[in-house]
């Protein structure tokens, strides 16, 4: 709060200045603090763009930098636990319904997809 001291000092000031001049000054009374004020603030905008610690006085945090996309290693365990997820009860209806053939046949599409998927993962 040190920082801020001169500022309300200067603020405290116009209004006693203004009680002894009288409502007649108000307007250059103003615009001289607002000035000041301007320059306050010019020199913290300076300050912080040459590299100078951040204000206490920022009137917003920096944003999170991005989420880290997943590694190559997470989709494939994804992509293996949905192709689990979902073949296992696919072979089973294939099994019950065409035998034999309909439980090749699911067990190749779900080798097909994982391979698929896992090329596309490894062109990444």
């Amino acid at each position: 709060m040190a920082d801020m001291r001169p500022l309300r000092e200067d603020l405290q000031a116009t209004l006693h200045a203004r009680r002894d001049l009288g409502p007649d000054y108000e307007a250059a009374l103003v615009e001289s603090f607002v000035e000041r004020l301007d320059a306050t603030i010019a020199a913290r905008v300076q300050s912080e763009l040459h590299g100078h610690a951040p204000s206490p006085y920022a009137p917003y945090s920096p944003p999170p930098p991005p989420a880290k996309a997943r590694s190559g290693a997470g989709h494939m365990v994804v992509l293996a636990l949905g192709s689990m997820a979902l073949g296992v009860p696919l072979v089973g209806i294939a099994a019950a319904n065409a035998g034999f053939i309909g439980l090749l046949v699911a067990l190749v599409a779900i080798v097909a997809i994982n391979v698929a998927g896992a090329a596309a993962i490894a062109h990444r």
